[in-house]
């Protein structure tokens, strides 16, 4: 039967579940708050310079496949992919740092340079790491988390022992240098958990690393929106920017309208891509599943402190995406997930798009993007982020034994009170919910209102998780939800 929908927010997971809607023949309508589409993956252009505002890895390109093929596409329809030759690098000291190559083959070389006899541990490893990629990222995420017996299967099964066992466990038992072991434990801070609370089943994010690799889409992240919001259309899904949901009225325990600039809108269906908690704080109190405690409760990933930086020249030394861990990981993980508190010597991570892209810069300059993960939550002014920004500047000019900060042409900077402001972020997290044990699965926020008929919900706070593939199957799984109870 065909509904009007309603999408709150134009996010990854709201564009996904919009397409797939649309696909099975009902009426779509997007509402985003903000001016342009993409939720956090926005674009910042200034001075000839292109940045994405959110995320700047892409990483699965076969959960990306996955998606178009579902509507008879390619990724190639809508964006060029550019596979990054070296993936990253990782700073550990002055001029001292490891390059993670474009293969297996060239990763296990640098691994055995470091460390001998490391690579057959490391092709040991990976191998697990890719068993683990096929029931996770192949069968287990598309699955909607509405009931614990969907992890239950002869498979899962067998692995039982790495649900209780953490990657940090893992990755020491297997290796002992401590640059190796950084940077086999990198990949899980994208789950958005310390790798000692990350269960050891998620070390399938470290096949995505070294066995899939990182790629670059010409023109950056936002392309991939803007291919979605292209395929969205042509589905006929309508979309409006400038859209602030301001309440969601429920009644009788079903909600049939949205609230928006002011304006009463009529919807079957309402399903929610924005912020989880902001989304319930839209309802009546006593329609609300999850109370202020349980929010207080939950481990969240980070937040981040981000610069957007235009160089009056190139920028040496550096790969694409480099990696700054020349600092105690540890000091800095109890600052965001046990002491909330901005950390006295931070990790950091740059990216630098005009390596790759000529797009990305004016000739003969470098856009760069610096983050520091931060404890969402935490006093954000603009005085602690030019601190900090000097702080990430000596140590960056010294690591790689340049000096660029008197080549600044301009710098924007984002932090927890952008996040809050721009997209209703609880605490003004950047990634969602981390992905630890008591996280996983079927003990997320759900999909579906327990409390409000015809109300639902995608993105990084639900199934599967925080990233931009798992948001992508998060409005799978929610647009088959919608049409399994609704059909």
């Amino acid at each position: 039967m065909k509904q009007n929908v309603a999408i709150i927010g134009s996010g990854f997971s709201s564009l996904a579940a919009a397409s797939y809607l649309a696909k099975a023949g009902n009426n779509v309508t997007i509402y985003e708050k903000n001016s342009t589409v993409g939720g956090r993956a926005r674009q910042l252009k200034k001075e000839g310079f292109t940045f994405d505002i959110g995320p700047t890895w892409y990483w699965m390109p076969d959960v990306f496949e996955r998606f178009f093929s579902d509507f008879n596409k390619k990724p190639s329809e809508y964006y060029e992919l550019i596979k990054l030759a070296p993936a990253y690098s990782v700073y550990f000291g002055k001029n001292d740092f490891i390059t993670i190559g474009d293969t297996l083959e060239k990763i296990c070389a640098t691994f055995e340079a470091e460390e001998k006899g490391s690579s057959k541990q490391l092709r040991k490893f990976i191998a697990k790491a890719q068993d683990n990629y096929n029931i996770a990222i192949k069968d287990l995420v598309y699955r909607p988390g509405v009931s614990p017996l969907e992890l239950v299967t002869p498979v899962t099964m067998k692995k039982l022992g790495q649900f209780f066992s953490t990657i940090s466990k893992e990755v020491r038992r297997e290796f002992n240098n401590p640059r190796l072991v950084s940077i086999l434990e990198f990949p899980v801070l994208f789950l958005g958990a310390k790798p000692s609370n990350t269960p050891a089943f998620y070390s399938f994010m470290n096949y995505a690393d070294f066995g899939l690799g990182t790629f670059h889409p010409k023109d950056g992240m936002y392309s991939v929106i803007e291919g979605m919001k292209k395929l969205a259309e042509s589905l006929g899904v309508t979309v409006h920017t400038n859209s602030t949901v301001d309440r969601i009225p429920v009644e009788n325990g079903t909600a049939k309208t949205l609230v928006v600039n002011g304006e009463n809108i009529s919807a079957d269906i309402i399903l929610s891509g924005a912020d989880y908690h902001h989304t319930e704080t839209l309802l009546p109190k006593k329609y609300r599943q999850y109370p202020e405690s349980y929010w207080e409760k939950r481990t969240f990933a980070p937040s981040s402190l981000l610069f957007y930086v235009g160089f009056d020249k190139k920028v040496e030394n550096v790969e694409h995406h480099t990696l700054f861990f020349d600092v105690d990981f540890q000091a800095h993980a109890r600052t965001i997930y046990d002491d909330p508190s901005w950390p006295e010597n931070p990790l950091f991570y740059a990216s630098f798009p005009s390596k790759t892209d000529d797009s990305a810069a004016p000739t003969g300059k470098e856009a760069a993007i610096f983050l520091i993960p931060l404890a969402p939550g935490i006093e954000d002014t603009e005085s602690i982020r030019e601190t900090y920004f000097q702080k990430i500047m000596t140590r960056f000019e010294q690591l790689t034994n340049q000096q660029v900060r008197n080549f600044v042409i301009f710098k924007e900077s984002f932090c927890i009170n952008n996040f809050i402001e721009d997209y209703n972020s609880y605490k003004g997290n950047a990634y969602g919910l981390a992905n630890t044990l008591l996280q996983t699965a079927f003990l997320r926020p759900k999909i579906k209102s327990k409390k409000v008929k015809n109300l639902y919900f995608t993105g990084q706070l639900s199934v599967p998780g925080p990233g931009v593939p798992p948001s992508l199957i998060s409005g799978k799984l929610a647009a088959s939800l919608i049409e399994k109870h609704h059909s």
